[in-house]
């Protein structure tokens, strides 16, 4: 059996941690410019400000029940419970196509006044190299232990996600950031909505392919194209952004699965509802992120998964919504 300890600053007691850009790590109380309008979140946003409390299933696709094979049985990291691979039939969902993007959460916060855990607890975690270079030697002494390109900054939040005077302005149709499971649980149940499960955010993500490695098939590039936003370069020293994106990318960017959805694989972590091992404090995430490669944190394949505690924000953090099928 596992054992994790989690970090926050200055502590890190843990049996596991090489190969996940020190995502799972990240945690407060355990140890260790856009047309809107034109924009997938832009008339999202309007549709569901036009009717919350309906039944109201704009931009998001239906799954119909299924059973599918549920892992792998060639897991890359052993200890993340990647496998085996086991039959798995999930009941009739829908699933939102886009991951919720800063005009949808900035919708959300403006009609309810809702202030995250971020905002509350006045800081969360960055990716360094979101920082001038000659800024990042200021934040030696707040950075996670084992993964030093993460810094706990204060008052970093999704409306401000790359430094205190950093704006969403023109990332409007991004993936809203540095929001913890909790807040991700509260905008869902706004809009009559939930979490996904792990199972069925696996099984959206492989569309009805069978033990692929990514949503589109096997091979990374196919076609020679980008199909995904992760991180291209030696990691985490450069990112060559050949996929176009440093960062985050909009939640409407690369080529949709073959169930017309975005982004399973990279940009952000999706939370799920899942408990992580049994532990109710910590939640599984799914799909790894622009911080994701292959030679450290091979995590965004399908089968892949990670957690962090519920009330962890960070740069790479995200979600999108799930609802159950209507009597």
């Amino acid at each position: 059996m596992y054992l994790y300890t989690i970090l926050i600053i200055f502590v890190l007691n843990v049996l596991h941690c090489t190969g996940d850009c020190g995502c799972s790590n990240l945690n407060r109380e355990k140890k260790c410019k856009i047309d809107e309008d034109e924009t997938p979140s832009g008339k999202y946003s309007r549709e569901l400000n036009d009717n919350i409390n309906a039944f109201n299933t704009y931009n998001m696709v239906l799954i119909n029940k299924d059973t599918f094979e549920m892992g792998t049985n060639k897991p890359v990291f052993e200890s993340d419970h990647e496998g085996p691979v086991r039959n798995k039939t999930v009941e009739s969902f829908y699933l939102d196509i886009y991951e919720v993007s800063n005009q949808n959460f900035k919708d959300f916060v403006e009609k309810t006044g809702y202030k995250t855990e971020a905002e509350t607890y006045g800081d969360s975690f960055v990716f360094e190299m979101i920082l001038p270079e000659s800024e990042r030697k200021e934040y030696q002494d707040v950075r996670a232990v084992q993964a030093p390109w993460w810094i706990k900054l204060k008052d970093i939040s999704w409306l401000h996600p790359e430094g205190p005077h950093s704006t969403i302005e023109n990332k409007l149709n991004h993936p809203v950031i540095h929001v913890s499971w909790n807040d991700a649980v509260k905008y869902c149940e706004f809009f009559n909505k939930r979490l996904p499960t792990e199972a069925e955010w696996e099984m959206a993500c492989r569309a009805g392919l069978k033990q692929k490695l990514y949503p589109w098939g096997n091979k990374l590039n196919p076609k020679g194209k980008q199909w995904a936003n992760i991180w291209q370069g030696n990691f985490p020293e450069e990112n060559t952004a050949e996929d176009g994106y440093q960062f985050t990318s909009p939640v409407d960017e690369f080529p949709p699965n073959k169930f017309g959805l975005f982004n399973m694989a990279g940009n952000v972590w999706e939370w799920t509802q899942d408990d992580w091992l049994g532990d109710s404090e910590s939640k599984v995430k799914k799909g790894g992120s622009f911080l994701c490669h292959e030679s450290y944190c091979y995590r965004y394949r399908c089968a892949a998964r990670s957690f962090n505690t519920k009330d962890t924000s960070a740069g790479n953090l995200g979600f999108r919504c799930a609802m159950d099928i209507q009597p």
